[in-house]
């Protein structure tokens, strides 16, 4: 293409503000979505620096009855051709393995499902009609393999991975392609957050090249870091009770409590 139009959510900060940063070059107009709005104007700028034209909106993916019309608004104005549903939010259970509080529980399934469903839904029959498009859906290895510290955010990362799966052949069959990312873990601002083991962890500039080539690519879906990938396929194979006891013991986590109003915006560090 001569000329891209691409709208990423949770751009403030971590994989969402490295992937702005990746695609930002002259003829690329980038809208950038996400809550805090000095971090946003900053990724803006350096987009700006390289050469893209940049919208930003200062928006909770939450509101996601603002934010649908108001992507579709965007889009009928200027056609958007990539659309990337990155933003997220994590939590854990407690130390001695208390529930996570009910807030918590639903700003994770508004923030990772319905935020990310919110992004795309409105995107879906424009792109279809004019039978060209690319979809992101960052979804995480946690969806491929529940973490047993935090039920809620694997809940959520695999059901947006079967949300991409069922969507992906009535897009394809429109010439619209669908890429499912389901990321290790990722270097970002929240890793401080993080007191679980982190293995193979790569840095957010280098997890969105690999996230925008396979995007670019049309590749169907994409995870990283590949020894985790494999374990993962070989814990389908163990019994349970071993593959449970080995998440227990390398990858509980300690995580503070998402928080409405100030948790970054932002790929999920553990994933």
């Amino acid at each position: 293409m001569s000329a891209r139009h691409i709208l990423i959510t949770g751009a403030s900060s971590g994989l969402g503000a490295a992937l702005a940063r990746h695609y930002a070059a002259p003829a690329i107009a980038l809208v950038l979505i996400a809550r805090d709005a000095a971090r946003l104007e900053r990724v803006a700028l350096e987009c700006r620096a390289r050469g893209a034209t940049v919208r930003v909106v200062p928006m909770d993916v939450r509101a996601s009855e603002a934010l649908a019309p108001l992507i579709a608004e965007i889009d009928a104005r200027t056609p958007i051709d990539t659309v990337i549903a990155n933003a997220g939010v994590e939590a854990s259970l407690g130390r001695e393995g208390q529930a996570e509080r009910l807030d918590e529980v639903l700003a994770q399934i508004r923030t990772n499902f319905e935020g990310a469903v919110a992004t795309v839904l409105p995107l879906i029959d424009p792109m279809r009609a004019r039978g060209t498009g690319r979809v992101v859906l960052v979804a995480s290895l946690a969806g491929r393999m529940p973490l047993p510290d935090q039920p809620t955010y694997s809940a959520t990362k695999a059901g947006l991975i079967a949300f991409g799966e069922a969507l992906r052949p009535v897009l394809a069959a429109a010439g619209v392609r669908l890429t499912l990312a389901c990321p290790g873990f990722i270097s970002t601002g929240m890793s401080r957050d993080y007191r679980g083991w982190r293995p193979l962890e790569w840095s957010a500039e280098r997890a969105a090249a690999a996230i925008a080539h396979a995007s670019d690519r049309g590749a169907r879906s994409i995870a990283f870091p590949w020894p985790l990938v494999a374990l993962i396929g070989l814990g389908r194979c163990v019994p349970a009770m071993v593959r449970d006891a080995v998440l227990q013991r390398f990858f509980a986590a300690n995580i503070r409590p998402v928080d409405a109003a100030s948790t970054p915006d932002g790929v999920p560090i553990a994933k």
